[in-house]
């Protein structure tokens, strides 16, 4: 996929070149001042198969005016979740111009909340019904998803599994982790995909800009402001190793694009279905974090990530009861690692 992509590449700006002197060879490839191509790279009958990791530590504040003006402050109430999952990525037809068709399985999925669900909760996170199931999707040499179609579908099937079954208070929903499944595979190639003009190639301090959804248990539709900055190359014995930076803050609006696992009314289950109705819906009141991803430049594959931020979560329009004004800190650790 990367010789066809440096071809294809070349072809285009001998064409637009026109009468202009002739350009260099790593001029034609992107690669000019430095500059190198990232792309993804898939080849026949290698499997690739990652860990993906997120996990949430949320702490409940009912009154922060009051725990930071009274020793002892006021009760907080702590929640943690973590979802441990394996996917393996099979190319299944690989067009020699550029896009490849991969089929994606979900080998295992294990999630641990505490406290754990009461007695009228789902015996299973919703997640974890994602073990054993596939879809595929079409992948650029960019990284970018052309064709979702499939991914979209499950996530749909699996939104179902998120709700309690045979009760008599309407459709109510558990807590889920699907949101971290959708960040995982929705935005796997976020960072060289998001780049504008990745024909060009990206130099070592190069910056770039893009956002993706943030994963909570609470239905909120609430985006992730990043920016990637390209901090140097590493030589490894298995290659060329883009060491990619990336720092975090609340983003503007959440984009349209993004799938929803879920349809029609609902009410939440839970402390934080409780919250997010008395307090009208919720909010990012501030989000800051970093991280490192390490993609390997011959190989054409992302190696690992590792992203970490803190984020508040208010009313959205206000508390309803004065003096009374709820704050959720949540501290987020997503990973990825490659299993050799």
């Amino acid at each position: 996929m990367k010789t066809a992509l440096n071809i294809f590449t070349a072809v285009l700006l001998i064409a637009l070149a026109g009468c202009q002197p002739r350009a260099t060879e790593e001029q034609l490839l992107g690669k000019e001042k430095g500059k190198e191509l990232l792309t993804v790279d898939f080849q026949e009958a290698q499997v690739l198969r990652y860990r993906f990791v997120s996990s949430r530590n949320s702490d409940l504040d009912w009154d922060p005016a009051k725990n930071g003006s009274q020793p002892g402050g006021n009760k907080v109430d702590k929640f943690t979740e973590s979802m441990d999952m394996v996917v393996a990525y099979t190319p299944i037809e690989v067009d020699p111009y550029g896009l490849t068709t991969i089929k994606a399985t979900c080998e295992s999925v294990k999630v641990e909340r505490n406290p754990r669900p009461g007695r009228q909760g789902a015996s299973r996170d919703a997640a974890e019904s994602l073990a054993g199931k596939s879809f595929t999707l079409t992948v650029d040499p960019t990284g970018k998803i052309e064709d979702y179609s499939q991914l979209e579908k499950l996530i749909h099937e699996v939104g179902k599994d998120a709700f309690r079954q045979g009760g008599r208070q309407g459709r109510v929903k558990e807590p889920d982790m699907i949101d971290d499944f959708i960040c995982s595979q929705w935005f796997l190639w976020d960072s060289v995909a998001s780049m504008e003009n990745a024909l060009e190639g990206v130099s070592v301090g190069q910056s770039w800009k893009s956002k993706i959804l943030i994963p909570t248990s609470m239905v909120i539709r609430e985006g992730r402001a990043i920016t990637y900055r390209l901090d140097k190359i590493r030589q490894t014995n298995k290659g060329r190793v883009a060491v990619i930076r990336s720092s975090y803050s609340p983003a503007e609006s959440a984009s349209s694009d993004w799938p929803i696992p879920y349809t029609g009314s609902f009410q939440m289950s839970g402390t934080f279905g409780f919250l997010r109705t008395f307090l009208r819906g919720l909010k990012v009141l501030n989000l800051q974090g970093q991280g490192e991803e390490l993609f390997n430049i011959d190989a054409g594959r992302i190696e690992q990530y590792n992203q970490q931020y803190e984020m508040q979560l208010g009313a959205a329009s206000g508390s309803p009861l004065p003096g009374l004004n709820p704050r959720i800190t949540i501290r987020q650790r997503l990973t990825m690692q490659i299993l050799e």
